[in-house]
């Protein structure tokens, strides 16, 4: 064998491993990719990359020479965090599939709210027939909160379908149609002028408890929310009470604090909360190895760095 092997920590089933082990080995064939429980601890010295979702750190600090972790999921907030204080690069997966089928679902979410589907569920369950008047997109503002590649795609597609369209992030942002805000001074303009918002923000330290109680009463009466983001950054208590006094519409939840989400959480019987099983975009697994492929045999070639995560900012 001319390089060393390539090591491979999860957390996953034995099955998903086996699936993205081989997925991996298709894309790459040159390569020898084990995971690390497979490898005698006098044979991993000198291995230099791994690829990981949700590893067990313990098992990492095995390998003494990596040079590179690279993620196999978009998010690495948990990666950061279980790996805090080495000093090992850390790429996440930037997939414009994974943005593809985000955008889809802020759509697809957005449109349930805007067509007013969860009010005729309540009017089904009482067998009540009564229309409700028709609101054009144009006439609907909708805020995105988080401008990363993903934001900016659910952004654009939401401008395509009609609607009117704001984004804010950390960073100030450039978008065709779609008006951009950016820091703390603009966050109480963004959520005071949106009726259904949209949450695509990474779990940081600033983001993290981002829309409180103070935040969401901000939002005009009525509004909704869609957290496709990362549940710690919405204050679920909070939630609930700008619900139940009707200050609040409807919240679309795919992300949560504790996941799976606990049975006894009173979220799943809310009768203004759709529960989704942390569905909105998930990794395909034929355009993630090939992404991973691409940036590993680039690594191998000449030590090209693909992108880095800043562990300051957490993403």
């Amino acid at each position: 064998m001319t390089r060393t092997s390539i090591a491979l920590s999860t957390r996953m089933t034995e099955t998903d491993e086996r699936a993205w082990l081989d997925a991996l080995h298709a894309a790459l064939p040159q390569e020898n990719i084990r995971p690390v429980r497979d490898i005698p601890p006098n044979h991993r010295s000198g291995i230099e990359i791994a690829i990981v979702a949700n590893p067990d750190p313990a098992e990492l600090l095995t390998l003494p020479d990596l040079k590179l972790i690279h993620s196999l999921w978009a998010g690495v907030e948990r990666l950061v965090r279980d790996l805090a204080g080495q000093a090992v690069p850390i790429a996440r997966l930037v997939d414009p599939e994974l943005a593809r089928t985000m955008a889809e679902s802020v759509l697809a979410w957005t449109l349930y709210l805007f067509r007013d589907m969860p009010a005729y569920q309540r009017q089904q369950a009482r067998k009540k027939w009564a229309p409700i008047p028709y609101r054009r997109p144009q006439d609907v503002r909708v805020s995105v909160l988080g401008l990363g590649n993903l934001g900016q795609a659910a952004a654009t597609r939401l401008h395509a379908s009609g609607f009117q369209v704001t984004g804010w992030s950390r960073t100030q942002k450039d978008i065709p149609g779609v008006t951009c805000l950016a820091g703390e001074n603009e966050l109480q303009r963004t959520l005071a002028s949106t009726d259904i918002l949209v949450c695509l923000l990474p779990l940081t330290p600033e983001t993290h408890g981002l829309l409180s109680d103070t935040q969401l009463r901000t939002m005009p009466h009525g509004a909704s929310i869609i957290n496709f983001g990362r549940g710690p950054s919405l204050d679920v208590v909070a939630l609930m009470k700008a619900l139940d006094d009707r200050h609040l519409g409807h919240a679309v939840l795919d992300v949560f604090d504790c996941e799976p989400l606990p049975a006894d959480s009173p979220l799943w019987i809310h009768p203004h909360v759709t529960v989704l099983p942390h569905v909105s975009a998930p990794t395909d697994m034929r355009t993630a190895t090939q992404i991973v492929a691409g940036n590993l045999k680039a690594f191998r070639a000449n030590g090209t760095m693909p992108e880095i995560v800043d562990i300051a900012r957490g993403y």
